[in-house]
């Protein structure tokens, strides 16, 4: 039974809402890490889940890794959790389902890397975001390959060599987030893009994220994917209702 990650099925019909609640400020521990990844786990194996929204509460998403657990690690202890918690805090990219990031209060250290490997990230204009690991004498274990893929690798080295902090105009500017609203507005802003997914055709879409995360391999994958789609009976509704009534009248039954 997870103690701070839970799965709300009930918000809207398709969504899930994968819930970081670790009070007050939603840090990550290594158990927090792998409760998540086990959520996701459970979301990727749900056919009935069209959609992922990743939240913590309306104060705070998390800031950051629980230092004091860092503290009490030596290089065994780092060695022997380092290949856990690196998949642990990537597992949002490897759910099948579209995943956006509502992102309240701060979204730091691990937090922030757990958010990069959603497909969108959406804050409140009073946001602050950062990998302040390196003023602990540490890196992020994540998340600096995506934050390079996402803002070119001038903006990711400035932003992990400083450990600064950006605010929401900052992030929105170099394309760290892709949507600016209200505090008061994350969670809605959040729910109305995932909804979208209701109904859409779920192993295209799976397929079409596999491909993005294949990075430079991605040319070859999109080959090997786009084959595979044409055994699906998605396809088939998919392209003979297109070819009748135009885009969007298709009624996928995600097989």
């Amino acid at each position: 039974m997870a103690e701070f990650v839970t799965v709300d099925r009930g918000v809207a019909e398709g969504v899930a809402v994968l819930r970081i609640a670790r009070p007050p400020m939603n840090l990550i521990d290594l158990q927090v890490a792998l409760e998540v990844q086990a959520a996701a786990e459970q979301i990727a194996a749900d056919p009935a889940i069209a959609a992922v929204v990743v939240y913590g509460d309306e104060r705070v998403f998390s800031a950051g890794d629980e230092m004091a657990e860092l503290a009490r690690f030596g290089p065994e202890q780092a060695q022997a959790v380092v290949a856990d918690l690196q998949a642990a805090l990537s597992s949002l990219a490897k759910v099948p389902q579209p995943t956006v990031a509502a992102i309240s209060g701060y979204a730091l250290g691990a937090g922030l890397e757990l958010a990069l490997g959603a497909d969108r990230r959406i804050i409140g204009d009073n946001v602050k975001l950062g990998l302040p690991q390196i003023k602990a004498g540490l890196i992020p274990v994540a998340g600096i390959r995506r934050l390079s893929l996402l803002v070119g690798p001038s903006h990711a080295k400035d932003l992990v060599y400083s450990g600064r902090f950006v605010d929401a105009k900052e992030a929105a500017k170099i394309g760290l987030v892709d949507e600016v609203v209200a505090p008061d507005d994350v969670f809605q802003a959040a729910l109305r893009w995932a909804r979208q997914f209701a109904g859409s055709p779920a192993l295209a879409l799976a397929a079409a994220k596999r491909v993005f995360e294949a990075g430079t391999h991605g040319h070859d994958r999109a080959r090997t994917e786009w084959v595979a789609l044409f055994g699906t009976e998605d396809q088939q509704v998919g392209t003979r209702s297109y070819l009748a009534d135009g885009p969007g009248s298709a009624r996928f039954v995600g097989r």
